[in-house]
């Protein structure tokens, strides 16, 4: 019989529950499963070898961090864009097909940084401050690269509405 330590059942809780949305996160991030499952696979890994330091109130933002750290070291060792060959797993019931795809494209234009400031604050729908501790810059940073971000994003909205007219 296996005995396993409390704070090993306590892992095993969080990853159950949390798994799901750190790849959707991470998907957000780098336009593509299997990467996505790498990053969050990295993520785990990481999050267990410290998980009996962890306080509880701060382990989702820490996770949260842990990803887009991940992401952004992946993106650096990289230095090229990844190509997304088919489209993601499933599409969102009532929306739009070619809505989701305009926006990976114009996620896909941004800076890894403008990218993950844009998939924290937007998607994720946290709040700068949250944001700006997991990127580890000033709250004006957060602020000032979404603003460029969106700015970028409605430039590719427009040139893929001017090209389907």
């Amino acid at each position: 019989m296996v005995v396993r330590a409390d704070w090993e059942d306590q892992f095993v809780e969080y990853f159950c529950v949390r798994a799901q949305p750190l790849r959707r996160l991470a998907y957000s991030l780098c336009g593509d499963w299997h990467t996505a499952e790498d990053l969050v696979q990295l993520t785990f890994v990481r999050l267990y070898r410290r998980w009996p330091r962890l306080r509880d109130e701060s382990v989702d933002a820490y996770a949260r961090q842990m990803v887009v750290n991940a992401f952004l070291t992946h993106r650096r060792a990289r230095r090229r864009e990844s190509l997304m060959a088919d489209p993601p797993e499933r599409a969102a019931t009532g929306a739009d097909p070619t809505a989701g795809l305009e926006l990976r494209r114009a996620l896909a234009a941004l800076a890894p940084r403008q990218r993950a400031a844009v998939v924290l604050r937007y998607l994720e729908d946290l709040p700068v401050a949250e944001v700006a501790a997991i990127l580890g810059v000033t709250e004006g940073t957060v602020k000032s690269q979404t603003a460029r971000a969106v700015q970028s994003m409605r430039g590719v909205f427009r040139a893929t509405t001017l090209t389907k007219e």
